[in-house]
């Protein structure tokens, strides 16, 4: 019998909402995990890519990018990274925010200091293009990526609102040097978004229906 891709979605969700939740919704890394825990995700993400029902996603389903989509789960250097903050703060929650028809989107990290000392979020603006794979007129499932500011927000102090600090400091965000950034999107529907990056990276979002803390 072929394999159920709601199935595989529902266990995958069932193996990764709990363990995000006990990180204050803070995305999973194969940093963090258990080894075995990380290759029992990458199955089942390689098994529902198998089964992408918009293997042309730029080309007939652009729509279903639109809105907001929260960071389940990340190989990539860049997210590893935020599980080591200094001054004792913790990531919570990532979001990327997709706007396709002014094709830009922003990264959204929410910050936080266990004993309530600090409060904020790190977030950067970017557009993308849609890329047509080399020799082909139509596009695939490529989009190249241009990442414009970086802006630090602080909200709360010691429990104390701060809406001076919010944003404390907005700066350039550049692109890595002689590169462009890409994703691709191998996998897309209502609600489960899979894509891959430079470097082999992998990202697994969920769709939700709007940003919180």
């Amino acid at each position: 019998m072929a394999p159920d891709r709601q199935a595989l979605k529902q266990k995958l969700f069932t193996l990764i909402q709990p363990l995000q939740k006990a990180k204050r919704g803070a995305p999973l890394t194969n940093r963090t995990l258990p080894a075995n825990t990380s290759n029992q995700i990458e199955a089942l993400v390689t098994a529902i890519e198998a089964l992408n029902p918009n293997l042309y996603p730029l080309l007939y389903s652009p729509q279903l990018l639109d809105g907001n989509w929260l960071l389940n789960y990340s190989t990539a250097r860049e997210i590893r990274s935020l599980d080591k903050l200094p001054l004792g703060l913790k990531v919570g929650r990532i979001y990327q925010i997709i706007n396709v028809p002014n094709q830009s989107f922003l990264n959204q990290a929410f910050v936080y200091h266990p004993l309530g000392l600090a409060k904020g979020y790190v977030k950067v603006t970017a557009k993308f293009e849609i890329a047509k794979p080399a020799g082909e007129v139509l596009p695939d499932k490529r989009i190249n990526v241009e990442f414009l500011e970086r802006i630090i927000s602080v909200q709360k102090l010691m429990g104390v609102p701060t809406p001076k600090l919010d944003p404390a400091k907005v700066v350039p965000a550049r692109s890595p040097e002689g590169r462009i950034p890409f994703l691709e999107i191998t996998y897309l529907d209502e609600d489960l978004r899979i894509g891959r990056g430079g470097e082999g990276s992998l990202f697994v979002l969920s769709k939700v229906a709007q940003v919180t803390p």
